[in-house]
Order: structure tokens, then sequence, then C-alpha cells
């Protein structure tokens, strides 16, 4: 494998020439630099390298200052910081601008001592060998999460086309969508594919605090700013620095807070609470939200200028309801995410789950079957997953039979006939008192061939179709256990038997 490439800035000629032979000795490639605006220079213009030898004390830009500019533009270089001065502030703040290492330069050149540069200059390689391996892991797992998250949708698919187009830009986008459908991985997704990738992604969530302590949260404070400000705190922004800030729930930020936003979007400065001094920072802003903030905006809840700055670029997720063909690659994905998490036996989920879940509407979304998956594998059984879900869709389908019978009577007795799909209703029904009640078997035929007939005679028409729709999507539900279902629908399972063959309800 090819050495790595190493830079050496240093205004000391004589000591920089010595660094390059030793390093060419070993197989190194070494280029040298006076200075450290020499180097960036360079980075920008052709390739970075991978190992940095740098001085602390030189004119102009100084070791520091230099250091801090590498790592903002390439954060896995490893850099090696030479001072003539074994001084105690300098070493702990080049460590914590991501200094590799520290070594004192002695009067003599070749003073320095082979062995304990060849050590840090191995270590440095070690590094950048396991940061490479690691990187390559990050993917494999993202290239995993990609194939979970984006399925076989055309929308995903179209979400994750814009991702791309917009990574190596540093706008603003606003994604939007319902709760819980993966509106962080759309986030998460833009700065691991952006050039802020190796720097921080850092998520507030503007609902979660109120206005006075999410502003705070955002900018921070310094000591005695307000009640309880004991100490100074650094804020959100100043911790995203160089990388990507998420404002989840965007639309629940007050006005006033809106328009300190709105400032930092546009000058990219702030002043934390408490303080005049204006900080400076880069960050990368993702807002999203599940409010109309149209709506919010002829309402005056939120400003119309924030709205055009957010809204760059706009993504929305479609709801998991829109896209169900993604339900069994999730499904697969969070079994086996979480049976390594939680060292569980990797079972596959049964077909009789998979099937519930595949009916299902999933009203929360990729969270709401991502928790079911996990109840799932954590108690290695599905049965209460099963009755929840039986259960939401047996409340679900009451909800539409208690609309649709009435507005199938309606529709009947005003003679324009049933409504299309009432006969594949989405779900079951309540129990009603009506399924115990005797029906002629010749119901169907109290609307005689002009359309006419009496008013009871249509509405019970209209009963017997809707009664027929509800007792077979029940039927479907419980797959065909006519016991369940008569306990679904509230009636003794004889009635269930004869409404079955009223009714002409077979099996198919």
């Amino acid at each position: 494998m090819k050495n790595p490439y190493v830079a050496i800035v240093d205004d000391d000629s004589s000591f920089a020439n010595y660094l390059r032979t030793f390093l060419s000795l070993r197989g190194y490639e070494a280029r040298c630099y006076t200075r450290g605006d020499e180097l960036l220079a360079s980075m920008k213009q052709s390739e970075s390298p991978e190992i940095v030898l740098l001085d602390v004390m030189m004119p102009g830009l100084d070791g520091l200052a230099t250091l801090r500019a590498v790592k903002a533009s390439r954060p896995e270089a490893q850099v090696i910081m030479l001072s003539g001065r074994n001084q105690a502030s300098t070493i702990v703040e080049a460590v914590r601008l991501g200094a590799a290492d520290f070594l004192v330069k002695p009067d003599d050149p070749e003073g320095l001592g082979e062995i304990a540069l060849d050590v840090a200059i191995k270590n440095a390689v070690e590094k950048n060998r396991l940061h490479a391996e690691l990187e390559l892991l990050r993917r494999q797992v993202s290239d995993d999460e990609d194939r979970a998250v984006w399925g076989n949708s055309e929308k995903m698919r179209g979400i994750a086309t814009v991702i791309e187009q917009v990574s190596d830009s540093d706008v603003t986008v606003l994604i939007r969508g319902e709760s819980g459908v993966g509106k962080e991985l759309v986030a998460r997704a833009i700065h691991e594919r952006s050039t802020r990738r190796n720097r921080p992604f850092v998520k507030v969530n503007c609902a979660a605090l109120p206005a006075e302590l999410l502003e705070s949260e955002l900018f921070g404070h310094e000591r005695g700013a307000f009640t309880g400000a004991a100490t100074t705190r650094i804020g959100k922004f100043e911790q995203a620095d160089t990388g990507t800030l998420m404002l989840d729930e965007i639309g629940e930020m007050k006005p006033a807070l809106q328009a300190k936003l709105l400032h930092v979007l546009q000058d990219a400065e702030f002043t934390k609470l408490g303080s005049n001094k204006r900080i400076q920072v880069d960050v990368r802003i993702v807002a999203a939200t599940n409010r109309d903030l149209e709506k919010m905006m002829t309402s005056g809840d939120f400003r119309e200028d924030l709205y055009y700055r957010l809204k760059v670029i706009e993504l929305t997720v479609p709801a998991l309801r829109e896209r169900p063909d993604e339900v069994p690659t999730l499904t697969d994905f969070f079994v086996a995410r979480y049976s390594r998490k939680y060292n569980r036996p990797l079972r596959p989920i049964s077909d009789e789950l998979r099937q519930l879940f595949l009916q299902y509407d999933w009203p929360g979304n990729i969270r709401e079957l991502e928790n079911m998956i996990k109840r799932v594998v954590i108690l290695q059984d599905e049965h209460l997953v099963v009755r929840e879900i039986e259960r939401n869709l047996q409340r679900h389908a009451a909800a539409h039979v208690a609309v649709a019978a009435p507005v199938a009577v309606a529709a009947v007795g005003a003679g324009i006939g049933m409504p299309a799909g009432v006969g594949a209703l989405p779900g079951g029904f309540p129990p009603s008192a009506d399924l115990d009640a005797e029906e002629p078997d010749d119901a169907g035929s109290a609307v005689d061939e002009n359309g006419g007939g009496s008013l009871a005679a249509v509405s019970k028409a209209a009963s017997m179709k809707a009664e027929r729709a509800a007792i077979e999507h029940t039927l479907r539900v419980v797959h065909w256990n006519r016991r369940k279902a008569a306990q679904s629908l509230g009636v003794s399972y004889k009635t269930l038997l004869n409404k079955i063959k009223e009714c002409g309800i077979s099996r198919v």
C-alpha cells in the first residue's frame, strides 16, 4: 500500500529539510511549506495531505490558526504539532483543536529523536487506517439503512435523487411530512452525503422547550443572563459550527424567536443571551415540520420571510400508508437491527403478522412500525402486537361503517344508488342491534324496477348492503374465524352464521 503524503510546515528551512529526508528514507512523499497560508492554498488547488507536521511559531498565520483551518477543511487529516517550547497551555489548545500529537523541537535538528518522530507518524498512519475502515463500515450501514428507508417507492426514490443533487451545497432544506414518517432520517441523509459529513450533526426539537428556554438552547447564554443561569452555556449553533443543525418542528417556534433565527440565517452570526459579543458560525440549516406553514403565515403565526429563507429546497416525505410496498423491507430491517441491539435471536416475522401489517394504515407511520418491531424482538412474542393491530383495525373500520351506513341509506333513498367503494370498506365496524333483527329474504327486492319503493324497504336494503360489507371485512381481518368475528360484531355465533347465509357471503 502506498505510504501517505506528508506536508511539512516550518519556516526553519534546515529543520524542514531534515524532516523531508527523514520521511523520504522511509518511503513517504514529503513536501515542505514555509507558511501556514501556503499549505492552505495548496490544499485548495491539489491533493490534501494525510499527515501534517506543523510548527507552532510561524510568521503570518501561526500554527494553531493553521491547525484550525486544516481541520475545518479536512477533519480526517492527522496533524502533529512541533514546537520549540514545552508550554502546557499551547499543548492543551492544540489537542482541543484536534492535533494528533505534540512534539518539542530540540536545539539540534537531529536531536528530535527518530524513535519519537517515527512513533508519532506511525500512530498517525494507523489512525488514518482506522478512520478509513470506520468510514467503510459507516457507508455499509448507511447503504443498509438507505435500502430500508428509501425502499421501492417512486416518491422516496425522488427524494433520494434530490438529496444527491443538493449534497454538495449549503442551501437550507425544509422537510415536511406527518409525525413519524422519517424526517430526521432524511435530514441525516442530507448531512451524510454533504461535504460536512465528518462535522457535527445537531438536532433541536423546537416543540420540546418553551420559547425562553429554546432561545438559550439555540444561542447559549452568559452567566447571570437570567435567573438560574449559573454558568456560561454554549448553544446548539456553536455546537453545530461547520456542520448541520436540524430544527425539528420549526412550526412550533414563536414569532419573536423566528426573527432572531432569520437574522442568523442572513448574517451567519448571533449573540448569546446576556452578551453583546457577536459570534460567527458556519452552519447548514435543515428544518422539519408537520404543520401547515402557509396557513400559519396567513394567521400571523409564522414569518413569511423566514418561510422563504427556509424553503430553498422543499422535500415532502409521504406517509407510510402511501408506500405500503416498503412495509416488508422496513420490517426485516428493524427486526435485524433490534435483534443485534438487544442480543435476541434473529427470528423472522410470521406470515400472519406480515398480512396484518399490510392491512394496517399506520397512523404513527415508520415510528409506530419500529416500536412494534421492538416489542416483538424484545419479548420474542407476536401475540400482543397481533392483538393490538386487530383492535386498531376494528376501531378504524368502526368509524368508517358508522359513517358509511347512513350515507348509503340516504343515497339509496334519493334514488342514486350506493356510493362507489362502500362494498370494500377498509376496516371492521361497531356492534349493532340491527344485526340481531330478523330480515326478510327478499329485502333486496324492496326497490321496484323503476327505482321506487317505500322508505322503510329502501332503508332496509341499504342497511343489508352495509352489513354485508362490514361482515365480509371483519371475517377477512380475523382470517375467517367466525367466533372471533361474532365477538367483534357483538352478536351471537348463531346470529352471525344466519347473517352470513342471508347475505350470501362465501369464502373465496
